[in-house]
């Protein structure tokens, strides 16, 4: 059930898109010599069809894409620091790839599976052959080839979106180039991926061919960016808007309809696996989903990100460190084109964006929401596309509006000094800022304290395999790969005290542990886990490594003297 329809023209509205071609506004007269001055400006370029038959949109798209891969790839392992998360889900995807289920612990619906069953894919044949790379910094290079992916994906939108080759250009340097974006799209996390199959199913709804199979496969793609990371349901009225705009008016209900339908089906996939291992409902003995949704959705919030103090606050202030220019600068492009539909072809043709963008903004903003610092991240390819879209406008208004046949060529070059310097400005403003915090990420070195206490147990704990160890997630597979029993043995700390299947196993509580590694996540949460902080209390360090609140301490539990 396909059909080709004529390529678009114009995404205003299916009336305008109904001819099957482009209809050029008249041309008035023209000097004869071709762009010399008082030519009309051209008529909005076509939106891209194949990357791959474009010469100059390959060749800049291939040089953006060289320097976010070096300058993402440069000093991973180093920098930023390892997080509790990238442990998680890189553990959970060495479960996948040993046959142990979901997950190395009991799997509990916190998420859907296949974020890091996707993981387990990217890392199967690095693993294969180098098994001790199987740990969270190592297999960060997994996330250059996501964050490839998502820039040229990003590229192929901003044309298909009608944005010129320039501005596209631009949004893919804003998304993979911006210091916050280094940062967070080098980590292990869920969200990177999902913005991969995001703005896959964004490409797809803005396809020129208007295939109805793009539209399905839109919906597909959307599917499984929700099934990656489920907090990207907020961003599927984006895509709606999306498709709406730019599929024919002729097949829109069936394009409509099949994407929806599409990604409910796939979409369903998950609470019928709960369903079929008798998981979806509450009840004794078992996890559920129910519970794993009743738990996301309970959680203690964090503040409004404007108070002061706030964990909210933190957050927003943690990103703006990075970077303000894309965040603050990319909000205000969103605001700026919902604002001018009317006036702006740039506008209509990134509704979608630009709404993805707000709504991401609205969840956060929530009085009494949970903000994780990697919320951000799913909200950088809406912001990158929207900002890169607002300065095409404003180039466009500046160069062309109320332009006239014959114009003064003072008045000609007045327009081209005037964009020369608004691009000048901002580029003294933002490529400083730039340049700092990508020389920290490709400089630092904040890993080293992990790297020498996973060197320390492996060295000098004598029975590895007989020895009880409270590690944080991202140290977890170090331990594992030293010896230490998978899950019981190398324990997850919080286990320790929140999950029956191991608490059942220390029946002496903190006595029946050899050793705590106190990383700034376990004191930061001890105070909360019993098990735990009673370790704690009961242990002597015998190795620490780096210094400040960011040091990490090996301590010995006393468990023969200890009361």
């Amino acid at each position: 059930m396909t059909a080709t329809l004529p390529t678009a023209t114009d995404p205003q509205s299916g009336a305008a898109t109904a001819t099957a071609t482009a209809t050029a506004p008249p041309i008035p007269q023209q000097r004869t010599r071709p762009g010399g001055l008082g030519v009309r400006p051209p008529a909005p370029a076509h939106p891209l069809l194949r990357l791959r038959s474009s010469r100059p949109d390959l060749l800049l798209c291939g040089a953006v894409l060289i320097a976010i891969v070096l300058v993402q790839g440069w000093n991973i392992t180093r920098f930023p620091t390892l997080s509790d998360d990238e442990g998680t889900y890189l553990a959970q995807a060495w479960a996948v790839q040993q046959g142990n289920g979901l997950a190395h612990y009991t799997y509990w619906y916190d998420h859907p599976p296949l974020g890091w069953i996707q993981i387990a894919g990217l890392t199967y044949l690095p693993s294969l052959f180098v098994p001790d790379w199987m740990t969270v910094a190592p297999m960060r290079f997994s996330m250059v080839a996501v964050s490839a992916v998502s820039s040229v994906l990003i590229y192929v939108l901003a044309r298909r979106l009608w944005l010129p080759r320039w501005a596209s250009g631009l949004a893919m340097a804003l998304f993979g180039l911006s210091p916050l974006s280094v940062v967070l799209q080098r980590e292990i996390f869920l969200d990177n991926l999902a913005v991969m199959w995001i703005l896959l199913a964004f490409c797809l709804a803005a396809s020129p061919s208007r295939h109805l199979w793009h539209h399905f496969g839109s919906g597909l793609a959307a599917a499984t960016a929700v099934l990656t990371k489920e907090t990207m349901l907020v961003v599927l009225p984006a895509l709606l808007v999306t498709m709406w705009r730019h599929s024919h008016r002729d097949t829109r209900k069936f394009a409509v309809t099949g994407a929806v339908t599409a990604c409910a089906l796939i979409g369903l996939s998950y609470p019928l696996f709960a369903l079929l291992n008798s998981e979806l409902l509450p009840g004794a003995g078992h996890v559920s989903l129910i519970d794993g949704i009743t738990y996301q959705m309970s959680r203690p919030g964090s503040g409004f990100i404007l108070t002061p103090g706030s964990g909210s606050n933190g957050v927003f202030r943690s990103w703006l460190y990075y970077d303000t220019v894309l965040p603050l600068g990319g909000l205000a492009g969103a605001l700026l084109l919902i604002a001018t539909p009317r006036w702006s072809v740039t506008a209509r043709a990134l509704a979608g964006p630009a709404l993805a963008a707000v709504l991401l903004a609205a969840v956060a903003l929530r009085p009494s929401g949970y903000l994780p610092a990697m919320y951000v991240i799913q909200a950088l390819p809406f912001l990158a596309l929207v900002l890169a879209g607002a300065a095409a406008s404003v180039t466009h208004a500046v160069l062309r509006r109320r332009r006239t046949p014959g114009e003064r060529r003072s008045l000609v070059y007045g327009r081209r000094l005037l964009v020369g310097a608004l691009a000048a400005a901002a580029a003294l403003y933002v490529l400083p800022r730039w340049y700092d915090g990508d020389r920290t990420a490709l400089t630092a070195d904040a890993n080293a304290p992990y790297r020498q206490a996973a060197a320390w147990l492996g060295r000098e704990v004598p029975d590895p395999a007989g020895t009880r160890v409270l590690v944080d997630d991202a140290l977890w597979l170090d331990a594992v790969h030293d010896g230490f029993e998978p899950g019981l043995g190398a324990i997850w700390f919080y286990k320790a005290d929140l999950d029956p299947a191991v608490t059942r196993t220390l029946p002496g509580g903190w006595r029946d542990i050899d050793y705590v590694v106190s990383s700034p996540t376990v004191r930061r949460d001890a105070a909360d886990l019993p098990n735990v902080k009673a370790a704690l209390e009961h242990s002597a360090v015998v190795a620490v490594f780096g210094s400040g609140e960011d040091r990490i301490e090996i301590r010995r539990t006393d468990r023969v003297d200890g009361s």
